[in-house]
């Protein structure tokens, strides 16, 4: 499938918008991206988060701080034997080899403080209509004539309807992506959805909820037809500056800054 017709996800359009130039060169060149250990981090967080949740939140401190471990050093070891030279891997603040080391315990220890938020905490996890569990819930709309999918880490039950919520390792959050949520759990299962929040791992707690009331669909759309668009038409201008830095393809960028 051509980066043309493929189905749009949040994360293409964020990053289509901080720099298109990047975008052409992950997805349309395919550069090999340059490791890094805050990418390994999230996903077995989240792997660990979504095994704890699916067990009904009886999963100890110690199994989900082995399904932490087992995932983080798959992938990792996985990107050594891409990338043996950890001075080239991304980091902030220290050495790559460093880094790596340094987020294998911070993340045992996040998970663990999940797991003993998550016993004070009597959120429900939704289940669709099928009787599918709303943890890692795959989506596929149509907004604005563009195809959109993606995961959502946990739809929770509420007074109100269901909530979205996603699970954040880093500091960055995205309000669209909780907005895309929103409105594809709206239109695909016609229930009502008024919030959304953020489970923020470094702090052990979840965020003050979002609203989502005002939301509509086709404000959300908008930026997906945006940025589908431009992707058709070429369009893809460099756009350096700081972020620069944390772009895990600029080794083969002639404009990065």
């Amino acid at each position: 499938m051509s980066i043309e017709t493929q189905p749009r996800s949040v994360s293409q359009v964020e990053q289509y918008e901080k720099c298109p130039m990047r975008y052409y060169l992950q997805r349309v060149e395919r550069v090999t991206p340059r490791p890094a250990a805050w990418s390994h981090h999230g996903v077995a967080f989240h792997s660990a988060a979504e095994a704890v949740e699916r067990s009904g939140r009886t999963m100890t401190r110690e199994e989900a701080e082995e399904v932490f471990s087992d995932r983080y050093s798959a992938l990792v070891n996985a990107a050594l034997d891409q990338e043996p030279d950890t001075g080239r891997w991304l980091a902030a603040g220290c050495a790559g080899g460093e880094d790596i080391e340094r987020r294998f315990l911070l993340g045992r220890q996040q998970i663990a403080d999940y797991v003993e938020w998550a016993a004070h905490n009597g959120a429900v996890t939704w289940t669709t209509p099928d009787g599918i569990q709303g943890i890692e819930l795959y989506f596929r709309v149509t907004l604005g004539g563009v195809v959109v999918r993606g995961f959502i880490d946990q739809l929770v039950q509420n007074e109100d309807g269901v909530r979205p919520r996603d699970w954040k390792t880093g500091s960055t959050k995205s309000r669209f992506q909780l907005e895309t949520y929103g409105i594809a759990v709206r239109k695909l299962y016609g229930v009502e959805v008024n919030d959304a929040d953020w489970y923020l791992a470094k702090r052990g707690r979840l965020s003050r909820p979002i609203s989502l009331t005002g939301v509509t669909e086709e404000a959300v759309a908008e930026r997906f037809e945006a940025m589908d668009s431009e992707v058709k038409r070429g369009n893809f201008p460099a756009r350096p500056g700081f972020s620069c830095r944390f772009c895990d393809v600029s080794h083969a960028c002639s404009f990065k800054k």
